[in-house]
């Protein structure tokens, strides 16, 4: 059993290039667009995970424009020191800088532009943590 995340976004053309180049997911199988031309749907790759995205239409308020975040992902990739540098070159804000955490991960946290949060971490090797 795997579980999927489905984010929502006003922008998800915007969102496909955006974690593209500032968390390194790969765009994956077909995107559609709405009878106005508007993207709406798309999947991502990170490694072997996936992530769906879709624009539910204008009503919609992503969490940068409510003023709150409504969700935060937690990925964990090979090396989150690389990681982090590659998202803050992009232009990810920064909600907290690598560090080593109590449960034994190290781990960073950045927002994307419409305001989902994005926690990356990796195993400290438990020779680190002696």
């Amino acid at each position: 059993m795997s579980i999927t995340p489905y984010l929502l976004y006003e922008d998800v053309a915007g969102a496909l290039k955006f974690l593209s180049k500032a968390f390194g997911l790969k765009k994956s199988g077909q995107t559609m667009k709405g009878a106005d031309g508007k993207l709406n749907h798309a999947a991502m790759q990170l490694g072997d995970d996936l992530i769906m995205m879709g624009y539910p239409g204008k009503k919609y308020k992503n969490p940068k424009r409510l003023g709150q975040s409504t969700q935060s992902l937690y990925i964990n990739v090979d090396d989150v020191d690389k990681h982090f540098a590659r998202a803050k070159k992009a232009g990810a804000k920064i909600l907290e800088q690598p560090q080593d955490t109590f449960y034994g991960h190290r781990r960073y946290g950045a927002e994307d532009p419409e305001g989902h949060q994005w926690y990356f971490a990796q195993e400290i090797a438990k020779s680190q943590k002696a």
